[in-house]
């Protein structure tokens, strides 16, 4: 668990927003490289892990991106204006720290806002949108913003550390879906007798429209595919359990639905292996029918003439802040249901 927990605080430390996954790449490539036969990153970006052997041939994927921002311009005092990457809700993103990588290296800079003594009465139930909002780096100008090497283009992300809570929680940024690269990597590891040949797959912009999954599903065409994220949970205040039963603690979730039958059906062919990979090993699972967002999974599944695929997803609260929260033995056992069903999925498929 100590190994896993040190890969996860790894992962989510690192910084890697979408179309600028170089850095988490690097990092899983160091990690994944004594549990596969080959390694290779393709045209798009996406890092394909594969461990050889028969049929069929299975499709796990991981995305490596992170939300973050993009700077857009920096006007004639040196504030930098900016749009985002990937879903924000805007009101969490005031006053954080971020950073930017800039050409010269990272640079420190914060989300400045109107100070409290200074809004007006009417100001004060108003929500302040992401384009009222302005990145201040220390720069005196636009030339030396320039200098610094801040100018259109620039990727920015949180700067959040990640912490230990009490008892086996953990919080940081990024866990979307840096969590679920540390189940693949661990899952890979526990992997015993494997018939199958696996295709471990850590995705480029998932968060901008699953781009990487679709291109690399095109290119591996595999039999059957499993996808890892996180998921929202309905066990903390402000969301009831009608909206999503998932809570944390009560191991992997298993999608059924999500998107309200939109983004993927899982077949009742991968539920059955993934149910009877769980039961047969003792693996405690909950099943999931979401109305919310997609996976990598949406994008697999419609590859081709089709691949039956599944999702296995962390419960994790406080998705897309800087504050999310997981368990990490719902981590650990996730793992454990991704490296048993692989180990039996040639009696399936």
């Amino acid at each position: 668990m100590s190994d896993l927990k040190s890969l996860l605080e790894r992962l989510s430390n690192a910084h890697g927003v979408s179309g600028y996954e170089g850095n988490i790449r690097q990092i899983i490539e160091e990690e994944v490289k004594p549990y596969v036969d080959e390694i290779r990153t393709d045209k798009m970006g996406n890092l394909i892990a594969t461990k050889k052997g028969g049929s069929p041939a299975v499709m796990l994927a991981a995305h490596m991106d992170e939300i973050g921002l993009m700077v857009k311009y920096v006007d004639d005092k040196g504030f930098a204006r900016f749009t985002k990457t990937g879903g924000w809700f805007d009101q969490t993103l005031l006053n954080q720290r971020m950073i930017l990588h800039t050409e010269n290296g990272q640079l420190c800079g914060v989300l400045g806002s109107k100070p409290p003594h200074a809004i007006k009465e009417e100001e004060k139930n108003k929500i302040i949108k992401a384009e009222d909002m302005f990145i201040d780096f220390g720069a005196t100008s636009k030339d030396d913003a320039d200098r610094m090497g801040v100018r259109a283009g620039t990727p920015v992300t949180s700067d959040a550390e990640f912490k230990s809570l009490g008892n086996d929680r953990v919080t940081g940024k990024a866990f979307d879906n840096r969590a679920g690269c540390a189940m693949l990597i661990e899952a890979l590891s526990q992997m015993k007798n494997v018939k199958a040949t696996v295709h471990a797959v850590f995705t480029v912009q998932e968060e901008v429209g699953l781009k990487g999954a679709k291109t690399s599903a095109f290119g591996l065409n595999p039999d059957v595919a499993l996808a890892t994220d996180v998921t929202i949970t309905g066990d903390h205040p402000g969301i009831e359990k009608k909206d999503s039963a998932i809570e944390m603690g009560k191991g992997p979730s298993v999608t059924v639905s999500d998107a309200d039958g939109r983004g993927i059906i899982v077949p009742e062919s991968v539920l059955k292996w993934l149910k009877e990979a769980a039961e047969s090993n003792n693996i405690p699972y909950q099943l999931e029918v979401g109305s919310g967002g997609t996976t990598d999974a949406s994008a697999i599944h419609l590859t081709k003439e089709g691949i039956p695929t599944g999702v296995i997803s962390m419960p994790t609260r406080y998705i897309h802040t800087p504050v999310s929260v997981l368990s990490m033995s719902d981590l650990k056992k996730s793992a454990e249901l991704i490296a048993r069903a692989v180990e039996v999925v040639d009696r399936f498929f």
